[in-house]
């Protein structure tokens, strides 16, 4: 599954796998990287339709070539994993170039130059130019050039998602400049109502946009080609002053929230519920197999369901969703991202599980075991018709931590390209840049969810406690 839309008449649908290639070396469907949140470069418009100037320019380009374009939509800080990882062929996203890019990448030549801007909170006079940062504290994206402007410079950089983050923890005080491009910047100037910050000056350093694809993928020169007639007949020009040349209209907090409550709901009940009930079934069941592994007599049995365990519970779930999605490629294991998330969720929540399991099937007597066999039951009958119906009721609380804290886990997965509730908020909050107000809903929806799952917990424990004899 993937992210977006393509923009061309006949792109193919998101999620198909590109293997036709052009003799020029160029695939029938071009799978383009970008972010999606990112106005005005790559964002969704009100409709929902991806859409910017790196969008516009990059369908102008697929056009000229003649080829299909399906947009691959992904944050920042995973971009380059991704296009290493063959999720996408190249990347459109304000790439800046650099040596270090350039010598591990096919980068395009330029299709927008722009440069960077000191920006310090209105209140702020003692910050009037770049070498008045040094000792400061900068709010930067890690990965960025500006953060190296911002480090050469003497500031101490503070690591932050992107530059909405950035911009709002220079407003709340918490640093004292940000660094980043400056169309980017004055369309946030232009965009926000009393945005609470102000440009003092301009960077010396001139930032070049390219495309990037893996090394060798042959067909940058085609692009290339193709990026200098778009210059040539006035086709980017006209993308250009399409997106710079006037500010951006803005609308209410409640028009926001009125125009995108529906949109976030139903990413909720198609993806968000379903992906935590499929991720939590498998879950259990594995649970299961690790708990009794764990109890096991075997010495190497038991050994492997403790060192599941410890695996899981010391690997954070996001570093465990990256090593299957981004990782496993590097050994020619591709899995798509719902597929990736599903493994990744339900193998965390097996670990975390099992013990919680195993906790309830120790706490009965262990006369329960013997009772079942002195009437002739086996392992396995007994484990299902003894001694696991009565650990259920010792066991439903705190499982029920456990689907709660999977429900609110799966905004993790929009870092692997899947678009769950959380993603939804971010794509619909990018063009106005109230993040708060999205997010604040995000949180709404995740409440009432895990408050339902809460009532329906009780009405469980209610139920299993009818056959306890007090």
């Amino acid at each position: 599954m993937t992210l977006g839309l393509a923009a061309p008449a006949g792109a193919a649908p998101a999620g198909d796998v590109t293997t036709a290639v052009r003799q020029d070396g160029i695939p029938e469907t071009l799978r383009v990287g970008t972010e999606g949140v990112y106005s005005p470069f790559s964002y969704h418009d009100s409709k929902g339709k991806l859409t910017g100037y790196d969008i516009e320019l990059m369908d102008a380009v697929a056009a000229k070539l003649g080829v299909k374009v399906e947009y691959v939509e992904t944050p920042w800080d995973a971009m380059f994993a991704a296009l290493e990882a063959d999720k996408f062929d190249i990347v459109a996203n304000q790439v800046t170039r650099n040596d270090e890019r350039a010598a591990k990448y096919d980068l395009s030549v330029p299709y927008i130059d722009t440069t960077g801007v000191v920006v310090v909170a209105e209140g702020n006079s003692t910050i009037k130019s770049l070498t008045d940062i040094k000792g400061k504290r900068a709010a930067e994206n890690l990965t960025s050039n500006w953060s190296d402007v911002a480090r050469d410079a003497g500031a101490e950089v503070v690591g932050m998602e992107g530059m909405t983050e950035s911009i709002e923890a220079l407003r709340q005080g918490r640093v004292d400049v940000v660094i980043n491009d400056k169309l980017a910047i004055s369309n946030y100037l232009a965009t926000v109502k009393n945005p609470g910050v102000k440009i003092v000056t301009e960077t010396k350093d001139v930032s070049q946009s390219v495309y990037a694809a893996r090394k060798g993928s042959g067909y940058m020169d085609e692009i290339n080609r193709t990026i200098v007639e778009l210059k040539a007949n006035g086709t980017e020009k006209r993308i250009y002053d399409k997106y710079f040349g006037a500010a951006s209209s803005e609308a209410s907090r409640w028009d926001l929230i009125r125009n995108n409550a529906w949109p976030l709901l139903v990413k909720m009940v198609t993806a968000t519920i379903p992906l935590t009930a499929i991720t939590f079934a498998i879950g259990l069941v594995a649970a299961l197999g690790v708990a009794l592994a764990r109890m096991s007599s075997n010495p190497f049995v038991s050994f492997l369901g403790r060192a599941y365990i410890s695996a899981i519970r010391g690997i954070p779930l996001l570093v465990l969703l990256f090593l299957i999605f981004f990782g496993l490629p590097q050994f020619g294991i591709k899995l798509s991202p719902w597929t990736a998330a599903i493994i990744g969720l339900s193998a965390n929540v097996a670990g975390y599980a099992a013990e919680t399991i195993r906790g309830a099937i120790l706490s009965l007597p262990r006369g329960q075991w013997e009772a079942a066999q002195t009437i002739g039951m086996g392992y396995g009958t007994s484990l299902r018709r003894i001694i696991l119906p009565q650990a259920a009721r010792v066991a439903v609380p705190p499982l029920s931590n456990t689907l709660l804290s999977l429900l609110k886990d799966t905004s993790l997965v929009s870092t692997i390209l899947v678009v769950e509730m959380f993603r939804q908020a971010q794509i619909a909050a990018a063009p106005t840049f109230e993040f708060f107000t999205m997010y604040a809903l995000a949180a709404l929806y995740y409440w009432v969810a895990c408050t339902i799952l809460s009532y329906f917990q009780g009405r469980t424990e209610t139920r299993l406690n009818r056959y306890v004899t007090a």
